[in-house]
């Protein structure tokens, strides 16, 4: 699997227009910087569309932004603010990860109550992904949420 890192002054990474055979790992700094939801949407958006990924799947690129930005959004509400946004892309699927240093693992609210504000991060989260789950660590804990092609992933 290949590896690159896109730096934060808008250089994209040198992968090409499609996904590299064996995938690609991409990771993006966000401790600290401002507007991190938005640099993480702007920095998906551009992943997925370097990749074509994912190929076929009407309104997928949507989701995995929308995605990321709860992702991101709930490690600035609840857990301290993000440390960092990793995607992680195969023919198959793509995992989203994003690092906090909160060892707090993340609930959703039940029942979810789409009338009343708050709790609909999780269950935007639960709903676009194909599966999703969060791993403590030493440093905090990663959530992750996985969308795969095909008919159980994107689009479906």
């Amino acid at each position: 699997m290949t590896t690159s890192r896109a730096t934060l002054d808008g250089d994209r990474p040198g992968t090409g227009p499609k996904l590299p055979p064996g995938g690609q790992r991409r990771r993006l700094h966000l401790a600290g910087l401002p507007k991190p939801v938005a640099r993480a949407r702007a920095y998906t958006a551009r992943a997925i569309a370097d990749w074509s990924w994912p190929t076929g799947a009407c309104g997928a690129e949507d989701d995995i932004v929308l995605l990321v930005a709860e992702l991101v959004a709930n490690a600035m509400l609840h857990a301290g603010g993000p440390v960092d946004l990793v995607l992680d892309a195969s023919e198959t699927r793509l995992r989203i990860e994003v690092g906090d240093r909160s060892t707090d693992l993340p609930e959703p609210r039940r029942p979810h109550r789409p009338g009343l504000p708050g709790g609909h991060g999780l269950f935007i989260v639960q709903n676009a992904a194909t599966r999703w789950g969060a791993l403590p660590h030493r440093d905090g804990k990663t959530v992750w949420a996985e969308i795969d092609t095909g008919p159980a992933g994107p689009g479906r």
